[in-house]
């Protein structure tokens, strides 16, 4: 086995995911083709050296359907010799195509691979692709399916924390996020997006909100109470047993932004990168997925991130700094809390509640930041976790060379 190394990170600006987002008119393959010669274009890269380009994408239906990493990579004029593969590890799957590209890196049988993902949330809803875990009764019963939103609730109610906690942390995502944008953080790796006559869609996170305030998020509705009221409540009550009644919190404004957008990674061996002229930038010291519980469904990152640890024969400590998908803002408040780390150290840029969460691409797009932000600080070491649909729970650690 040898190291992988992360040589090069783009992605494209998060849109907002509605018919009148800015990236609505931009097709996922479009999405992907101007990061891909983006990739190519930054760095002089010879694509005839990359092996294979792993994809991931939550909602392969309709434009995102078939093998659309094969698509992308004879749509952006990349040797035809660079293979293509499509996978899906729910909201996990941008960070699983990175790790997918490192393992491939790091058995020798691959020198350089790309990772990431894509997902145009305007143009093909969640959901929209089916599977049994919804639409199957007897799976639904058995598995003990609630909405996401709804262990998001169930989650504070066991934590203790109420409306108000779960909104200041929503305030500070939005405000770090403003200020990341403000002072150009996110320079480094962002692409403008442009049609196909040149004229700019997007060239910054269409989604946040420098005007941010308790005061507004105060006047918005619980977003899961009606559908608890439904018997998803019941359902989770039923293995909670402990819980007389789930409080409902999680609303728009401190849940993570339905929105459009794509992620790349560059990972190779040294050689790899050698042979394309490339320096590395941070290597994989250890990447971890596990199962949990999945009717709460989110409490995957704690025990993937120790798992990662363990490998990496590191602590919490040992991190310098976390990224931790803000899927709700009770994810990070509980995985911070059960690590024991600060959340002075958690996305200091803000994350998905601000800029919003393309399913298949977030993994690519948090891994990227963390080392961007990794290198603005002259830090070491960084740790990216999302929790995953299904009950599972994924980490990646990296370390900069």
């Amino acid at each position: 086995m040898s190291d992988a190394y992360l040589y090069d990170h783009v992605r494209t600006p998060r849109g907002k995911g509605k018919k009148d987002g800015r990236l609505h008119q931009a097709t996922p393959v479009w999405l992907l083709r101007t990061l891909l010669r983006a990739l190519q274009q930054r760095s002089g890269l010879d694509t005839a050296l990359v092996d294979d380009l792993v994809l991931g994408c939550v909602t392969p239906v309709g434009e995102q359907g078939a093998d659309i990493a094969r698509t992308a990579v004879l749509d952006a004029d990349w040797a035809q010799t660079v293979a293509g593969v499509t996978q899906s590890r729910f909201c996990a799957s941008g960070l699983e195509s990175v790790n997918l590209a490192a393992a491939k890196v790091a058995s020798g049988y691959e020198d350089l691979v790309v990772g990431g993902g894509v997902e145009s949330m305007s143009r093909w809803t969640m959901g929209s692709d089916g599977g049994a875990w919804f639409m199957d009764p007897r799976i639904n019963q058995k598995l003990g399916f609630v909405p996401q939103g709804v262990g998001a609730d169930l989650i504070a109610t066991l934590e203790g924390w109420g409306r108000a906690d779960v909104d200041a942390y929503a305030l500070r995502s939005h405000q770090k996020a403003a200020a990341a944008q403000a002072e150009g953080r996110f320079a480094k790796s962002i692409v403008p997006v442009h049609d196909i006559a040149g004229l700019l869609m997007l060239d910054r996170d269409e989604t946040v909100r420098a005007n941010a305030s308790l005061e507004a998020m105060a006047k918005l509705e619980p977003s899961f109470a009606m559908m608890g009221g439904m018997g998803f409540d019941a359902t989770a009550l039923r293995k909670y047993t402990t819980v007389e009644r789930i409080t409902h919190m999680h609303h728009a404004g401190n849940s993570s932004g339905i929105v459009d957008g794509a992620a790349l990674m560059l990972v190779g061996s040294k050689e790899g990168g050698a042979k394309a002229g490339l320096k590395p930038r941070a290597r994989i010291r250890a990447a971890a997925v596990i199962g949990s519980e999945p009717t709460i469904m989110l409490t995957g990152p704690t025990p993937a991130c120790l798992k990662a640890l363990a490998k990496a024969k590191m602590t919490a400590g040992d991190i310098d700094l976390w990224e931790i998908n803000e899927a709700f803002a009770v994810v990070p408040m509980k995985t911070a809390r059960d690590l024991g780390i600060g959340l002075d150290r958690v996305n200091v840029n803000g994350g998905s509640i601000a800029m919003g969460h393309p399913l298949g691409a977030t993994g690519c797009i948090i891994l990227g930041t963390l080392l961007d932000e990794l290198e603005r600080r002259d830090l070491a070491t960084g740790c990216a976790t999302l929790c995953v649909g299904g009950g599972m729970g994924i980490a990646t650690i990296i370390e900069r060379v």
